[in-house]
């Protein structure tokens, strides 16, 4: 081999390598950036014992309260039903390894980001009365996919999940579990656990009875029916949902029979409870108003779910 020949390999030869070299140093910074990304706000063994969640915006403060393992929201000084699953996704936001990339580790950024203390949204997740998570929530990224959040105590910027954004925003009636039935969020409460269901309808009475694997219908129109016309007239009442609460029920009993006594569904569990449910008379619109036998809410409920509660509809 020549002269020549072996300088042009070697050449070649220390090219590759530097090529190599250069190829493993960016896939390694590529390993660390992806790293650095990939973050997680609060310990997943944390949040089982988060019992009170307070967001500060610049419109509204909501607080939200766990009390005997049933969530409320704090509104005008009293507790409402608050929707577990929205609150179990909120917090799986913080609680999920997510991408995360860091944007500044410098305080005279935060004015850019919208996230200095007097401007940005608050969210504290307590424990007790410890704080596990205090961050702050400032602007939208350019883009608008992200939002920019820090640590309330930290410099440190990150941005990722734009949900915390909506979840801040979006009015308190979002957080409201209006369902007449709460335990059947998720599929909690079901036509399968009621043995009887009693409906009365301005003084007249129609009993729907289980027997076995098969319904019985007795009263307005009574007549044996199919058992999937039964289950889902059921599932619908243990369904119904409200548009927002209208307050809380009068402690004067005479009162409410006067203005709740159009409809009454009275539901027997298999388990011996039994509760009822009293309707007002609908409007011209078809709405109407709705109380639960054992809680004071009185929930608005719309035309289209009233429509719906009586059978055969």
């Amino acid at each position: 081999m020549t002269y020549k020949n072996r300088l042009k390999f070697l050449l070649s030869l220390i090219a590759a390598l530097l090529l190599l070299y250069a190829g493993s140093f960016i896939f390694s910074s590529e390993i660390s950036n992806t790293r650095s990304a990939s973050y997680t706000w609060l310990d997943e063994k944390h949040s089982a014992v988060i019992d009170r969640i307070v967001i500060k915006s610049e419109t509204q403060d909501i607080e939200l309260v766990k009390q005997d393992q049933q969530w409320f929201l704090l509104y005008e000084q009293e507790l409402y039903p608050a929707r577990k699953l929205r609150i179990d996704d909120f917090l799986g936001i913080f609680t999920q390894r997510n991408a995360w990339p860091v944007r500044s580790t410098n305080s005279s950024s935060h004015a850019n980001f919208g996230l200095q203390a007097h401007n940005a949204s608050r969210v504290i997740f307590y424990g007790g009365p410890s704080a596990h998570l205090d961050i702050l929530a400032g602007n939208y990224d350019s883009s608008g996919r992200e939002v920019y959040v820090r640590k309330y105590t930290q410099d440190e910027v990150r941005s990722g999940d734009n949900r915390v954004r909506t979840y801040i925003s979006n009015p308190v009636t979002s957080w409201f579990n209006l369902r007449l039935f709460p335990e059947s969020e998720n599929g909690g409460l079901r036509a399968d656990s009621v043995q009887r269901l009693t409906v009365n309808l301005e003084g007249e009475t129609q009993i729907f009875s289980r027997n076995n694997r098969t319904w019985n219908i007795t009263g307005i129109e009574g007549e044996d029916s199919e058992n999937e016309s039964v289950e889902s007239y059921i599932n619908g009442i243990l369904n119904t949902e409200g548009n927002d609460f209208a307050g809380l029920i009068s402690n004067d009993d005479s009162e409410n029979d006067l203005l709740f006594g159009f409809k009454r569904f009275e539901i027997e569990f298999s388990n011996g409870s039994i509760i009822t449910v009293n309707f007002t008379e609908p409007d011209e619109s078809g709405s109407c108003y709705a109380y639960v036998s054992g809680r004071e809410y009185i929930y608005s409920i719309p035309a289209w779910a009233a429509s719906r509660l009586t059978f055969g509809n």
